[in-house]
Protein backbone atom coordinates (compact mmCIF):
# COMPACT_ATOMS: atom_id res chain seq x y z
CA UNK A 1 0.00 0.00 0.00
CA UNK A 2 1.89 3.04 -1.39
CA UNK A 3 -0.37 5.40 1.11
CA UNK A 4 2.10 4.43 3.93
CA UNK A 5 5.29 5.44 5.26
CA UNK A 6 7.70 4.67 7.56
CA UNK A 7 6.02 6.42 10.41
CA UNK A 8 2.47 5.46 9.12
CA UNK A 9 4.14 1.67 8.90
CA UNK A 10 6.09 2.39 13.05
CA UNK A 11 2.43 3.59 14.13
CA UNK A 12 0.56 0.75 13.16
CA UNK A 13 3.02 -1.52 14.79
CA UNK A 14 3.17 -0.16 17.60
CA UNK A 15 -0.19 -0.25 17.76
CA UNK A 16 -0.55 -3.57 17.55
CA UNK A 17 2.13 -4.48 20.04
CA UNK A 18 -0.33 -1.82 22.49
CA UNK A 19 -3.57 -1.05 21.69
CA UNK A 20 -4.23 0.73 24.36
CA UNK A 21 -0.98 2.73 24.04
CA UNK A 22 -1.72 6.48 24.34
CA UNK A 23 -1.39 9.12 21.52
CA UNK A 24 1.30 10.83 23.93
CA UNK A 25 2.84 8.16 24.09
CA UNK A 26 2.94 6.87 20.36
CA UNK A 27 3.64 10.99 19.61
CA UNK A 28 6.99 11.10 21.32
CA UNK A 29 7.91 7.72 20.29
CA UNK A 30 7.86 8.53 16.84
CA UNK A 31 9.27 12.01 17.10
CA UNK A 32 6.12 13.60 16.17
CA UNK A 33 3.17 16.16 17.48
CA UNK A 34 0.40 14.72 19.35
CA UNK A 35 -2.30 16.04 16.86
CA UNK A 36 -0.12 14.97 13.88
CA UNK A 37 -0.18 11.66 15.63
CA UNK A 38 -3.62 11.50 16.17
CA UNK A 39 -4.27 12.31 12.51
CA UNK A 40 -2.09 9.55 10.95
CA UNK A 41 -3.71 7.40 13.68
CA UNK A 42 -7.49 7.87 12.53
CA UNK A 43 -6.13 7.94 8.92
CA UNK A 44 -4.90 4.35 8.81
CA UNK A 45 -8.46 3.66 11.02
CA UNK A 46 -10.38 5.80 7.58
CA UNK A 47 -7.90 3.50 5.14
CA UNK A 48 -8.76 0.26 6.66
CA UNK A 49 -5.06 -0.29 7.68
CA UNK A 50 -6.59 -0.74 11.07
CA UNK A 51 -10.28 -2.43 11.58
CA UNK A 52 -10.81 -2.97 14.97
CA UNK A 53 -9.45 -2.95 18.41
CA UNK A 54 -9.37 -6.15 20.87
CA UNK A 55 -7.94 -7.66 24.26
CA UNK A 56 -6.20 -10.91 23.32
CA UNK A 57 -7.52 -13.41 25.62
CA UNK A 58 -5.61 -16.77 26.71
CA UNK A 59 -8.19 -19.36 25.84
CA UNK A 60 -6.72 -21.92 28.52
CA UNK A 61 -7.46 -19.17 31.07
CA UNK A 62 -10.97 -19.17 29.77
CA UNK A 63 -11.94 -22.89 29.27
CA UNK A 64 -10.60 -23.65 25.93
CA UNK A 65 -7.98 -26.07 26.02
CA UNK A 66 -8.38 -27.76 22.97
CA UNK A 67 -7.18 -26.34 19.39
CA UNK A 68 -7.94 -27.95 16.22
CA UNK A 69 -7.10 -27.10 12.88
CA UNK A 70 -9.72 -28.86 10.75
CA UNK A 71 -9.79 -29.71 6.72
CA UNK A 72 -13.08 -29.49 5.03
CA UNK A 73 -13.84 -31.18 1.55
CA UNK A 74 -16.57 -30.41 -0.30
CA UNK A 75 -18.60 -32.17 -3.01
CA UNK A 76 -21.05 -29.40 -3.75
CA UNK A 77 -19.71 -26.41 -4.73
CA UNK A 78 -22.55 -24.24 -6.09
CA UNK A 79 -23.63 -20.65 -4.99
CA UNK A 80 -26.62 -22.10 -2.73
CA UNK A 81 -24.76 -24.11 -0.64
CA UNK A 82 -21.38 -22.30 -0.51
CA UNK A 83 -23.40 -19.63 0.70
CA UNK A 84 -25.25 -21.72 3.61
CA UNK A 85 -22.11 -23.28 4.33
CA UNK A 86 -20.74 -19.54 5.21
CA UNK A 87 -23.27 -18.34 7.04
CA UNK A 88 -23.39 -21.57 9.56
CA UNK A 89 -19.61 -21.08 9.81
CA UNK A 90 -20.15 -17.13 10.52
CA UNK A 91 -22.37 -17.97 12.89
CA UNK A 92 -19.97 -20.43 14.96
CA UNK A 93 -18.50 -18.63 17.54
CA UNK A 94 -16.38 -21.94 18.42
CA UNK A 95 -14.46 -21.10 14.41
CA UNK A 96 -12.14 -18.67 15.18
CA UNK A 97 -10.65 -18.64 11.68
CA UNK A 98 -12.12 -20.18 8.24
CA UNK A 99 -10.10 -19.86 4.98
CA UNK A 100 -11.02 -21.58 1.75
CA UNK A 101 -7.89 -23.26 0.79
CA UNK A 102 -5.91 -24.46 -2.38
CA UNK A 103 -4.25 -28.27 -2.07
CA UNK A 104 -6.63 -31.53 -0.86
CA UNK A 105 -9.01 -29.68 1.32
CA UNK A 106 -11.37 -27.11 0.36
CA UNK A 107 -11.33 -25.27 3.75
CA UNK A 108 -9.29 -24.79 6.71
CA UNK A 109 -10.58 -24.26 10.46
CA UNK A 110 -9.47 -23.36 13.36
CA UNK A 111 -11.65 -24.09 16.72
CA UNK A 112 -11.82 -24.19 20.13
CA UNK A 113 -13.40 -26.42 22.13
CA UNK A 114 -13.57 -27.27 26.08
CA UNK A 115 -12.32 -30.81 25.74
CA UNK A 116 -12.42 -33.44 23.34
CA UNK A 117 -15.76 -34.41 23.77
CA UNK A 118 -16.85 -31.35 23.36
CA UNK A 119 -15.05 -30.92 20.03
CA UNK A 120 -16.69 -34.27 19.01
CA UNK A 121 -19.85 -32.78 19.77
CA UNK A 122 -19.51 -29.85 17.69
CA UNK A 123 -17.87 -31.81 14.87
CA UNK A 124 -21.25 -34.11 15.32
CA UNK A 125 -23.54 -30.83 15.20
CA UNK A 126 -22.49 -28.60 13.53
CA UNK A 127 -19.39 -29.45 11.14
CA UNK A 128 -21.15 -32.57 9.91
CA UNK A 129 -24.20 -30.76 9.19
CA UNK A 130 -22.81 -28.40 6.92
CA UNK A 131 -24.19 -29.06 3.18
CA UNK A 132 -21.95 -30.81 0.58
CA UNK A 133 -18.98 -32.21 3.22
CA UNK A 134 -17.76 -35.27 1.98
CA UNK A 135 -14.42 -35.09 4.66
CA UNK A 136 -13.61 -33.93 7.50
CA UNK A 137 -10.24 -33.87 8.88
CA UNK A 138 -9.18 -32.82 12.54
CA UNK A 139 -5.54 -31.66 14.06
CA UNK A 140 -5.29 -31.10 17.60
CA UNK A 141 -2.37 -29.06 18.45
CA UNK A 142 -0.66 -30.87 21.00
CA UNK A 143 1.35 -27.53 22.13
CA UNK A 144 1.37 -24.13 20.83
CA UNK A 145 4.44 -22.77 19.90
CA UNK A 146 3.36 -18.96 18.60
CA UNK A 147 0.40 -17.50 18.21
CA UNK A 148 0.19 -14.05 16.61
CA UNK A 149 -2.26 -11.99 14.51
CA UNK A 150 0.81 -9.14 14.42
CA UNK A 151 1.59 -8.25 10.85
CA UNK A 152 5.16 -7.79 9.94
CA UNK A 153 4.30 -3.95 8.33
CA UNK A 154 7.01 -2.59 7.89
CA UNK A 155 9.01 -5.72 6.33
CA UNK A 156 5.99 -5.98 4.28
CA UNK A 157 6.10 -2.82 3.10
CA UNK A 158 9.40 -2.48 2.19
CA UNK A 159 10.46 0.43 4.66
Amino acid sequence: MSELDKKDAKLAALLQADGRVSNAQLAEHLHLSEATCWRRHKRLETLGVIEDYQAILNRRKVGASVLAFVQITCTQHSEAATAEFERIIQASSRVLSCHNTTGEADFLLQVVAKDLDDYSHFVETVLRQLPGVSSIRSNLSLREMKATSHLPVEELLGL
